[in-house]
């Protein structure tokens, strides 16, 4: 699905004095274990946490990303599997603005891989500092502060739902974590538009 602001609020780039965002783009995965427990991460000095993964590096494919930050991270690998959500991310991080485009990715341990043998918290690292992983249920997620803030919900919806079967639907996601205008939500596996709500926070 895929939330889009009204004609009545214009990007926050447009919006006189406001700084110019940086894009990036990102690709993260969803690890999710066999006790329906999903794996994210955190700088050490963060308070919050979010899905592990990492900027796109020219040429590199969603899949390669994701491969190549959980080595460097902490030298492991997971099992990817299908698209889950497409997010366009606008955000505030040390005093700079943001615009990313994510692709985050189901994915699951690979039999005899760290994330399989051991319940955690792991210890990483990201370049000179550290990170923490550790695996969250559905319960934990609704009190953790998770960016972007809609994976929440999300998550732990997923996550009470169980394992997938079938094509597993894409969502699309426009965030941003400032207040917005209500935004139309269409669900972009069939194109048609659901009722109308406030973004998701």
């Amino acid at each position: 699905m895929t939330t889009t602001p009204t004609a009545a609020d214009p990007p926050a780039s447009a919006r006189p004095g406001a700084p110019v965002p940086r894009v990036r783009q990102r690709a993260a995965a969803i690890v999710v274990r066999h006790d329906g427990k999903v794996l994210l991460h955190r700088l050490e000095h963060d308070t919050f946490w979010a899905l592990p993964g990492g900027a796109i590096e020219p040429g590199e494919s969603a899949c390669e990303a994701i491969a190549r930050e959980l080595h460097e991270e902490l030298d492991t690998a997971v099992a990817l599997g299908a698209l889950g959500f497409v997010v366009e991310n606008f955000f505030h991080h040390a005093g700079q603005s943001f615009h990313e485009i994510g692709l985050y990715l189901h994915a699951s341990p690979l039999p005899g891989s760290l994330l399989a043998r051991s319940d955690g918290p792991y210890e990483g690292v990201e370049g000179m500092h550290k990170l923490i992983f550790a695996w969250f249920s559905a319960d934990q997620l609704a009190s953790l502060d998770v960016r972007p803030s809609f994976l929440r919900a999300a998550l732990a919806q997923d996550l009470a739902r169980g394992p997938r079967s079938g094509v597993a639907q894409v969502r699309h996601i426009v965030h941003r974590d400032t207040p917005q205008a209500v935004a139309a939500i269409v669900d972009t596996q069939a194109q048609r538009p659901c009722a109308a709500r406030p973004p998701l926070a």
